[in-house]
């Protein structure tokens, strides 16, 4: 849980689960395992759910955190706040109730902005009809590669105000992108030891799609050993475009 977020998107982090296992390719050099680990070293008592073997591949334990529903109502100034950076919300062991919960939390603090995004897309599409959309919501899904862009066919069918892209880390070109009913794509490389190289005819591609289509862009990070290594800037500038929260 944070007041303040590194995250260039954001401005702050709230974490209502912790938890998640692999279910893609871009979930291979997971920073939020990486860091659950450091923290479960450290001693810190949300981490130390060693997880579930039913899992489908390296992860950490799901566990849901009811007393931290209560965390957004301590935050008098306005903030756009990413939730779950440390976990999916709408993964298959957080149940609806719960889902319901948090979704509560947010339409009770309209003064925030909050972002969720999910690999879990299917589900979303799943679950969007039983949930109350309000207006400070916006919902995303991860696009790292080809394979996963029917996920941006589900995210299409969500009520939310603002519908979001992350291809971060994006590891192919996206070719047929449609960016139909999506307001705001985010892009960028992957950063770490292992990281992997990102193509600049990917980026550039993508952010090509955006401005044909009329949504914002925002180019996050060349990536490399750390996340500031490659920088930020893409044909000379940076782009840091956000999109309006305007109706589903």
């Amino acid at each position: 849980m944070s007041d303040r977020s590194a995250i260039e998107w954001t401005e702050a982090t709230w974490n209502p689960t912790t938890g998640c296992d692999r279910v893609s390719e871009g979930c291979t050099n997971c920073y939020a395992l990486a860091l659950a680990k450091r923290l479960k070293a450290m001693g810190a008592p949300k981490y130390q759910n060693d997880g579930d073997p039913r899992t489908s591949g390296p992860g950490f334990g799901v566990t849901l955190h009811p007393d931290s529903l209560d965390v957004p109502y301590g935050w008098k100034s306005p903030r756009t706040v990413f939730v779950n950076s440390m976990s999916d919300l709408f993964h298959a062991r957080v149940h609806l109730d719960y889902v319901r919960q948090v979704f509560e939390v947010m339409a009770d603090t309209p003064q925030h902005t909050y972002q969720i995004l999910t690999k879990r897309a299917r589900r979303l599409r799943q679950l969007a009809p039983k949930l109350d959309w309000p207006p400070n919501v916006w919902m995303g899904v991860s696009v790292e590669s080809e394979a996963e862009l029917p996920r941006v066919d589900d995210l299409r069918q969500v009520p939310a105000a603002v519908r979001f892209l992350s291809c971060e880390p994006l590891l192919g070109p996206l070719p047929g992108l449609d960016l139909e009913s999506i307001h705001w794509v985010i892009a960028g490389g992957e950063s770490g030891p292992r990281h992997r190289p990102l193509d600049t005819a990917w980026v550039t591609g993508i952010r090509d799609t955006c401005q044909e289509a009329g949504v914002a862009f925002f180019f996050k990070q060349w990536g490399g050993r750390t996340p500031k290594a490659g920088g930020r800037e893409l044909g000379g500038r940076t782009w840091d475009e956000m999109p309006s929260s305007v109706a589903a």
